[in-house]
């Protein structure tokens, strides 16, 4: 059997802590919540707990962050099933969506928009 020293065993911990953290839907960054890519995530007004109601055309501007998995992210995070069956990330109850203005991590052009789109800055 082979020892492994501490330095690659630490290395190697951190490593995988790392990657874990990666798949993560969203993230702080900045005071805001981003997607795995780092682009802004966003609420809708529109939306009830639960519910998302961007669909469709709304849903093709406005993607959402998908997921399969809230346990391990916090209390504050939840999924919730859209209407077409699929898994989408929820914070505090709001759906999360990321918007396809943005072009690059940090781009924050959805904020305010028709006065019903907002960062996610908790």
């Amino acid at each position: 059997m082979k020892s492994v020293s501490f330095g690659t065993a630490v290395l190697f911990a951190l490593v995988s802590l790392s990657a874990h953290a990666s798949d993560a839907p969203v993230k702080k960054s900045d005071g805001m919540l981003v997607d795995a890519k780092g682009m802004t995530v966003y609420t809708y007004d529109k939306d009830s707990a639960g519910k998302s109601a961007c669909v469709a055309k709304c849903a093709e501007n406005w993607p959402p962050v998908m997921a399969t998995d809230a346990k391990a992210m916090g209390a504050d995070y939840s999924i919730i099933t859209r209407a077409d069956g699929s898994k989408q990330l929820a914070h505090k109850g709001k759906p999360l969506y990321t918007f396809i203005k943005d072009k690059k991590p940090g781009d924050k052009t959805g904020d305010k928009v028709m006065d019903a789109w907002h960062v996610v800055t908790d």
